[in-house]
């Protein structure tokens, strides 16, 4: 296998993957053999007929869909190991090329996880944070709104100005790939809350009064905000060494009241997100006291 890479700023990766035709000859070899199992030939007890007979048999464009799905998982992952990257989705793939006899090319593109240049996020925190201790006509008295942060309604106030502030100071590419498999997830729950309501997409647009083109475009700026403020958190939380005991996560679990639900919360899937959700909170009680 040869590979090349092509990374640009943002963290995105093109990988062009040769596999050389002797691979896919053995790849090929393998695959009708697995196949021949399956195929039944008069004459011949099932999985012995002779691979020239059975080669026959089978639809050869079938053999080299299975060829190719057997490859493009190997080499890719060599190729991601061999150019030490870090992918954070999954790929996408196109085949360059596939003739027969031939080497194969395949093009992989995935992306890192951006940099994230926090700047001076404290200061810009800390601003936000002053100008609303700030007393002006029209606005509620200090006494009687109170200075605790953790009033619920003050809190969340002072939290999304800290955060719009945040996204306008830090500087941030975020991979298109990154934002397109957002908005793909974004688009499939639509349309799973459209089919569970007995409605077709084009019925809900028709009521929204909307394009798919303009639900795209929300979609697009909606998941970009989102991706953007979690890889702000998470590269505070990083700069600050900001870390989740076994404990707390634990804690959360054993709070939640229902048993069902705490078996299901009690996965490595739902502690990792457990585990993320707590210490987002950390970093953003941290914003809080500046």
């Amino acid at each position: 296998m040869i590979s090349a890479l092509s990374k640009q700023p943002d963290k995105t990766c093109d990988l062009t993957i040769t596999i050389p035709k002797k691979r896919v000859l053995k790849a090929y070899d393998k695959t009708v053999e697995k196949l021949a199992k399956e195929v039944e030939i008069k004459g011949f007890r099932k999985g012995k007929a002779p691979k020239k007979i059975v080669e026959k048999r089978l639809d050869k464009s079938r053999v080299y869909e299975e060829v190719l799905k057997e490859l493009i998982t190997e080499v890719y992952l060599e190729a991601v190991k061999e150019h030490q990257l870090k992918p954070i989705v999954n790929p996408q793939i196109q085949v360059t090329s596939m003739e027969e006899g031939k080497d194969w090319v395949i093009k992989a593109v995935t992306c890192e996880l951006p940099e994230v240049n926090l700047g001076k996020y404290k200061e810009v925190a800390r601003k936000v944070l002053a100008v609303e201790k700030i007393w002006v006509p029209g606005k509620e008295e200090p006494d009687q709104e109170g200075q605790d942060p953790s009033q619920p309604q003050k809190r969340e106030k002072q939290l999304a100005k800290i955060l719009e502030a945040l996204q306008k100071s830090v500087k941030l590419k975020i991979p298109p790939l990154l934002i397109e498999n957002e908005v793909s997830r974004m688009l499939s729950r639509l349309l799973d809350q459209t089919s569970r309501l007995g409605l077709s997409v084009e019925q809900y647009l028709a009521s929204a009064g909307k394009t798919s083109d303009q639900i795209r475009e929300e979609y697009q700026k909606t998941a970009a905000d989102q991706i953007g403020m979690e890889l702000i958190l998470s590269a505070i939380a990083d700069k600050e060494g900001i870390k989740v005991k076994d404990e707390e996560v634990e804690a959360m679990i054993k709070a939640v009241p229902d048993e069902k639900a705490r078996q299901s919360a009690d996965t490595p899937a739902q502690r990792a997100y457990i585990r993320q959700l707590l210490r987002k909170r950390a970093v953003i009680d941290n914003l809080l006291k500046l």
